[in-house]
């Protein structure tokens, strides 16, 4: 990461949750029911290669760690293992030099709160992501949303309260079904780390939580996270918005939260009520979950295929011309075009982007809020189609009459294309995985589905 010109942000206060690590199995007997319910998530061990399926993300994020490895997301009880061993956070550096951030580990488990308090919340981000796995052994539980032998909620991450409080909803001011909204949205939310902060987590909402606005916000600080190497725009990642989209959705103006629609009510064999922490597909429980707005699931479904049908679309023509655009820049570079020729192509690129981005990074969006997921893409597609018409322009003025593109056919061929060494990275990660992660990490870091 790089920042010009760092703007620091004045401190808010917060008190941090959980000192002393509380084990998930804690709340085995004091809440049975949702503790089984939780446990059932070790069922969702299936994901998916997104890059096998969009090559093209890989010219997209090209410089980024996101081009080696991405997957779409798994159970709850998977979510220490799944950072552990992604290639996006590599194997530990060497001595002296500085690794991926501990701030990988924020939403991962209860296990974090306690070393944040332990270390500081710089302290602890400062630190490399290897540094703390053998720290690591709760995965995403109970005490990540709840307080201590309660089911009282609570925000257990200090950038999670501070970013409710820059857009007006301080947590203890909200009533339960927003309470619960924020549990979630902790996590499920895009942010960043603060180069400026020992690179803490920090979710960009000074000026509000939309695209629009969080743009403003990284543009006006000049801030960038890598620099894509292909066309050298100052590139922006967006990180699973899915608390944003929802807050401006239909289900949150008509009270249906995050909880409402994938955490139902249901009724143990005891007769007693609880609420389902399996955290599924809210189709799969539509009684419970989708029957008191809607009255038909095969309409809903409907509903939902078209919503898809028309996001994808968008979204694939957005895809291939952001990476004509990133080629027809560097083929401009290649020419010897200087930097005031390039400055406004490269912005249409960056905006263009960002905005696909944060449409297609929130899990689910077809369903949150896909009025939203057109109106981005929309954008994105008219300001890529103006930073290929700009950059025509000025490969029209060098003389440049051809224009390699990769070859899409498959992650592999466009991996090698932007020089990522795969069967290097691959090989180097399992000899960590095996020599250090499943040798003196917890158990939790090396689960595999099913076991």
């Amino acid at each position: 990461m790089r920042i010009i010109t760092p703007l620091l942000l004045s401190a808010l206060s917060f008190s941090l949750h959980a000192a002393d690590a509380v084990p998930n199995s804690f709340w085995k007997e004091r809440a049975p029911l949702e503790y089984q319910s939780w446990q059932t998530t070790e069922s969702q061990g299936e994901r998916e290669d997104m890059l096998a399926q969009r090559p093209q993300l890989v010219v997209l994020w090209a410089g980024s760690a996101y081009a080696k490895e991405f997957h779409s997301p798994r159970g709850h009880r998977f979510a220490i293992s799944d950072v552990a061993q992604t290639l996006r956070t590599g194997v530990a550096p060497a001595q002296g030099q500085k690794g991926m951030s501990a701030s990988c580990w924020t939403c991962k488990g209860p296990d974090v709160p306690r070393m944040m308090a332990k270390l500081g919340e710089e302290g602890f981000s400062g630190k490399n992501f290897t540094d703390l796995g053998t720290e690591m052994g709760n995965t995403v539980g109970c005490s990540d949303c709840h307080e201590t032998d309660s089911t009282k909620l609570t925000l257990s991450r200090p950038h999670a309260q501070k970013a409710m409080a820059k857009v007006s909803l301080p947590f203890n001011e909200q009533n339960a079904a927003m309470q619960g909204a924020q549990t979630c949205g902790q996590c499920h939310v895009t942010y960043y780390f603060q180069p400026e902060a020992n690179n803490k987590v920090n979710i960009p909402w000074i000026f509000g939580s939309t695209a629009d606005d969080i743009e403003r916000y990284y543009d006006t600080r000049r801030f960038y996270e890598w620099s894509h190497p292909i066309s050298r725009t100052p590139m922006l990642k967006a990180r699973h918005p899915e608390f944003e989209h929802w807050s401006r959705s239909h289900h949150a103006k008509e009270g249906a939260t995050c909880i409402t629609c994938h955490m139902p009510q249901e009724q143990g064999e005891n007769g007693k009520s609880f609420s389902e922490h399996r955290v599924g597909n809210a189709l799969d429980r539509f009684d419970q979950a989708c029957a008191g707005c809607h009255d038909s699931k095969a309409g809903v479904e409907a509903a939902l295929r078209v919503n898809k049908e028309k996001i994808d679309t968008l979204r694939t023509e957005v895809e291939m011309l952001l990476v004509k655009a990133h080629y027809e820049a560097k083929a401009a570079w290649d020419a010897g075009a200087e930097w005031y020729f390039m400055d406004e192509p490269l912005m249409s690129i960056r905006h263009s982007q960002w905005r696909w981005d944060f449409a297609v990074s929130s899990h689910g969006l077809y369903a949150h809020n896909p009025k939203e997921g057109v109106e981005l893409l929309t954008t994105a597609l008219s300001q890529a189609k103006q930073a290929r018409a700009q950059l025509g322009e000025i490969l029209l003025r060098l003389k440049v009459e051809k224009v390699s593109y990769p070859d899409l056919s498959s992650k592999e061929a466009v991996q090698a294309a932007v020089g990522l060494d795969m069967e290097k990275l691959t090989a180097e990660k399992k000899a960590y995985i095996d020599s250090e992660i499943k040798k003196h990490w917890p158990e939790a870091a090396s689960r595999l589905p099913h076991e």
